[in-house]
């Protein structure tokens, strides 16, 4: 519904804009954000805030004109609003109307795995490259969880439109993995391990397995 009430906030200022009753220049795009608190409304524009100065008018006197446009026109309906209320130095504060917020039910049903799609991205090469765990460290939920954002990540980009590749990066080479055999052999053969080596109970572990073989 935000497009939908972008458009009928636009829609009024075009129409006020054309009775004289604003001076200024129309922005292409009309940016609402969520208000923190939930009884501030669904959403919140300071539009007549960033007029003012070009239209020489008080902010609140243009939220007013842009709620008496929306009214007089039949702009609320249209765009699933039940409520609008001006606040604070002249931020607009709309309420959605409960039906219309179960409106996009049958459009996501329609559109099945589709619905989410777009072209945003299409030719767009992506290399994405996620969780790639130390090999000289125990896994942790941490890379559990970063796989899921990974994938969710890629997913996302594929509905874009963008051709995405996903690597996970094993970093087996150098010398780290060097210290790393080495002290696996150490704790193997009880021996002290190499000072810059490693310590870790899993060390340990992973020395009585090999052992066991």
């Amino acid at each position: 519904m935000q497009s939908e009430v972008a458009a009928a906030i636009h829609k009024a200022l075009e129409i006020a804009k054309k009775s004289n009753l604003l001076q200024c220049q129309i922005p292409a795009q009309i940016i609402l954000e969520r208000p923190k608190n939930r009884d501030h409304g669904d959403y919140a524009t300071s539009i007549a805030l960033t007029l003012a100065k070009q239209a020489n008018l008080q902010p609140r006197v243009i939220a007013q004109v842009i709620i008496d446009s929306m009214n007089s026109n039949n702009l609320l309906t249209p765009a699933g609003i039940s409520k609008t209320e001006i606040a604070g130095p002249g931020f607009i504060n709309i309420t959605l109307a409960t039906a219309s917020q179960a409106a996009i039910i049958p459009k996501i049903i329609s559109a099945g795995k589709e619905y989410g799609s777009s072209n945003l991205l299409v030719g767009k090469k992506i290399n994405l490259e996620f969780v790639s765990a130390n090999p000289t460290g125990p896994l942790h939920l941490g890379h559990t969880r970063w796989a899921a954002v990974g994938d969710s990540l890629g997913r996302v980009l594929s509905a874009a439109g963008a051709e995405v590749t996903r690597e996970f990066y094993v970093n087996d080479r150098g010398n780290q993995m060097d210290l790393f055999g080495a002290s696996i052999r150490a704790a193997a053969l009880n021996q002290p391990r190499p000072e810059a080596g490693y310590h870790g109970e899993y060390i340990e572990d992973l020395a009585n397995q090999i052992k066991k073989k």
